[in-house]
């Protein structure tokens, strides 16, 4: 028995007549980064090789919005939801569709008794002056939508944001 009844080959071979510009290309990355300032950069760091490598190029603006959208939500880990000696978890996920694609961001910390962020939260609720606070209020503006649902495996949550980007070359 074949999985390749029409004789097609090359990378697709398996797909079974299957055009490849309707085949969606899924790409994921996820790792654990400790709770610190150092592991939020790493963070950044590598999502900003891997959207390169998926085909978001250095320097455009989506490429740059989402590694700021990863900086904000790994940095709230770190500082919101970090609970001595637990670590983050980042999640990228880009699924691309024939003229578009959606890149996923997650970052699960392990803190549960805070209350969630919400949507609704993303609002300048700082004075003028301070430096900080308005990291969801960026997350709103550049993300197409963004929320949040409890960790499931465990105490936390899992804070997402989604970002669309026009569909380009899609690498490894």
């Amino acid at each position: 028995m074949t999985n390749n009844p029409a004789g097609l080959t090359g990378p697709l071979a398996h797909l079974d007549n299957t055009p490849p510009e309707i085949v969606p290309a899924i790409h994921t990355f996820a790792m654990r980064f400790t709770s610190t300032p150092r592991g939020a950069r790493l963070a950044r760091h590598l999502t900003a090789v891997r959207l390169d490598a998926w085909g978001v190029p250095y320097g455009t603006d989506d490429h740059d919005a989402i590694v700021l959208i990863v900086a904000e939500l790994t940095a709230n880990a770190v500082l919101h939801g970090n609970v001595p000696g637990r670590d983050f978890h980042l999640r990228l996920h880009m699924r691309a569709e024939p003229g578009s694609a959606t890149v996923r961001v997650e970052v699960t910390d392990t803190r549960g008794e805070r209350v969630p962020p919400r949507p609704g939260d993303a609002r300048p609720a700082v004075p003028a002056g301070d430096e900080t606070g308005r990291g969801l209020l960026l997350v709103a503006a550049l993300a197409a939508h963004w929320g949040w649902h409890p960790r499931p495996d465990g105490p936390g949550k899992t804070v997402w944001a989604e970002r669309e980007v026009p569909a380009g070359p899609v690498g490894p």
